[in-house]
């Protein structure tokens, strides 16, 4: 899916509700997008640990409009889903990145 709105109106069409109800969440899942305008976006939280962090940040459940209970956990891993297919972890991500010297830091005179 390319945009939060079509997340959210997934969201709403499986746990009931409003898209406006899973909104943020799908906003905070891609506004990595404002700096990083392609897929590598989702290497900063498209895999478990965001999914647990997204958890983190909204809480357990929401409250949707209809007055329904849905786990966050389960509004993440939706996104991600439909992103990729499944849920990665940090570590596939970050396995992918090809090292360059200036990432292992330098010793300074001091």
């Amino acid at each position: 899916m390319a945009h939060p709105w079509k997340h959210a109106e997934s969201s709403a069409k499986k746990f009931g509700g409003k898209l406006e109800d899973y909104l943020p969440i799908h906003n905070w899942f891609d506004e990595s997008k404002a700096f990083l305008p392609d897929f590598r976006h989702r290497a900063l939280r498209h895999h478990a640990e965001g999914v647990f962090l997204c958890e983190r940040i909204f809480g357990v459940a929401i409250t949707n409009s209809d007055g329904r209970q849905v786990p966050v956990r389960y509004i993440g891993e939706q996104h991600v889903r439909e992103d990729l297919g499944r849920i990665p972890t940090a570590q596939d991500w970050l396995s992918e990145i090809r090292s360059a010297r200036w990432m292992y830091g330098q010793r300074l005179g001091y």
